[in-house]
């Protein structure tokens, strides 16, 4: 094999498919990033056998062929050649030359007949979404999967097709995430879970082109992202996902308007006073127009008073500041709506379309504070 291409191309590309390097296996070669110059194309691949990421490159080939590479090394290798040209040569015995101006290096690779193809799926009906939009659904709901093994399906996001409306659901057991998106096309009812991990790199990934689409397709037990040269294919998480309809709830006993540049930032400020592994609520005392914040830690205590337009009861309530800070940083209103019914139930943060829904626990701030 001998291909030419510019390091900018191939560093582009070796930083997509790294995302699918497993950090941890038994099986050797899938440490490697397949190069694939076989046919007319320059195609890199990586697979950790639950998530896979082929993506072409542009190139010259001069000799056809196929190496697997070890991934750590390559990508090394070729973040630190110059910026120009670079050259990949492979020899029968899979010894591989890596030539850009003066630079040379030799390295040894593997056959790439062993390499672990990423699977072939399906493709019949594409549902098309903005990267864009893609890109910023994930970070608005992504921050509240779980992040241990304990329960498989809580580390998955519900991807729930409904006609042209999309709804993405993450959960811990302590929150939900819900954004809701309106598709430009009417699709199958479909309901799956998929994998954080795929959601995390597939953002990290994806341009964020607004005019640019994204391709998903989904089957049995695979779902399939496809975007600009790049291919991504996951494992499905399996199992019914939580019945989450059933935590939902309309009724409320106070409802606050509030300012969330205001909010966020003064629990943000609150928090300077929690060490990590402390868990010490935020305190909201909802009396008349305002909401007054309090923290009490080992380093000191807080509380400053917002200004609020309230409905409906006096409240005395907790939370986790942490819950509070990841849900208002990603809601890109100026003005947030807040709908409690007592101390020990949950908190709603909304919008009057429910396109977002925040749904934060409560915590026993007596026990806490004490």
């Amino acid at each position: 094999m001998k291909l030419i291409c510019s390091k900018q191309n191939l560093l582009y590309g070796v930083n997509i498919v790294s995302k699918a390097v497993p950090t941890r296996t038994t099986m050797a070669i899938l440490e490697c990033i397949l190069i694939d110059a076989s046919s007319n194309e320059i195609k890199l691949t990586a697979n950790d056998m639950e998530l896979g990421i082929e993506t072409r490159i542009e190139g010259q080939i001069e000799e056809r062929g196929i190496i697997a590479l070890d991934a750590k090394l390559f990508s090394e290798i070729v973040r630190k050649l110059p910026d120009s040209d670079v050259i990949i040569e492979t020899d029968a015995s899979f010894k591989t030359t890596i030539t850009c101006e003066t630079a040379k290096f030799n390295i040894i690779g593997k056959p790439g007949d062993d390499f672990s193809y990423i699977p072939l799926i399906e493709r019949n009906e594409a549902i098309q979404i903005s990267q864009f939009t893609l890109k910023e659904v994930i970070k608005q709901t992504i921050f509240s999967i779980a992040d241990n093994d304990n329960n498989k399906l809580m580390t998955g996001e519900l991807f729930e097709i409904n006609e042209n409306q999309l709804k993405v659901v993450s959960l811990d057991g302590h929150r939900i995430s819900i954004r809701k998106i309106q598709l430009k096309e009417n699709y199958a009812d479909r309901k799956v879970v998929v994998p954080g991990k795929t959601l995390q790199e597939i953002s990290k990934i994806l341009p964020g082109s607004a005019e640019e689409d994204v391709n998903i397709f989904i089957t049995d037990n695979h779902i399939v992202f496809e975007f600009e040269n790049t291919t991504v294919v996951s494992r499905l998480i399996e199992g019914e996902y939580f019945r989450i309809d059933q935590m939902l709830s309309s009724d409320y006993e106070t409802k606050v308007k509030i300012n969330k540049r205001k909010l966020l930032d003064c629990i943000d400020r609150a928090t300077l006073l929690v060490r990590e592994g402390d868990k010490k609520p935020i305190i909201m005392n909802i009396e008349g127009e305002s909401m007054e914040l309090k923290i009490n830690s080992f380093n000191g205590s807080m509380n400053e008073k917002i200004d609020i337009k309230k409905d409906g009861k006096d409240i005395l309530i907790g939370f986790n500041p942490k819950f509070f800070i990841d849900a208002l940083r990603v809601i890109d209103e100026e003005e947030v709506t807040l709908y409690m019914v007592n101390p020990k139930a949950p908190c709603f943060i909304k919008n009057e379309e429910e396109s977002f829904i925040y749904l934060i626990l409560p915590v026993n701030f007596n026990a806490a504070t004490n």
